[in-house]
């Protein structure tokens, strides 16, 4: 008895990339946009001395920053996984 895998169980993997590709432009697109105004929130009230605000601003340029890494490995590890299971 002999048993092999079934290759063409991965039939939708071009397509799963396309998807994890349009996403990973969202996101990146929101992280920039959302990195722009939390850096402009933490500059204006730093230099208003509002630190409660300042400190809003400083963790959102940290959370955007933390989305966008992220985001990058995310669709690093999907292409490692892909490329790994076409191995197989």
């Amino acid at each position: 008895m002999s048993v092999f895998p079934d290759f063409e169980g991965l039939s939708g993997i071009a397509e799963l990339r396309e998807v994890v590709g349009a996403l990973l432009t969202f996101v990146l697109v929101i992280a920039v946009l959302m990195l722009i105004v939390s850096a402009i929130i933490w500059g204006v009230a730093s230099s208003n001395g509002n630190q409660a605000s300042a400190v809003k601003g400083r963790t959102g340029v940290l959370v955007c920053l933390g989305a966008a890494i992220l985001a990058g490995g995310a669709m690093t590890w999907m292409n490692w996984l892909i490329d790994l299971g076409e191995q197989l």
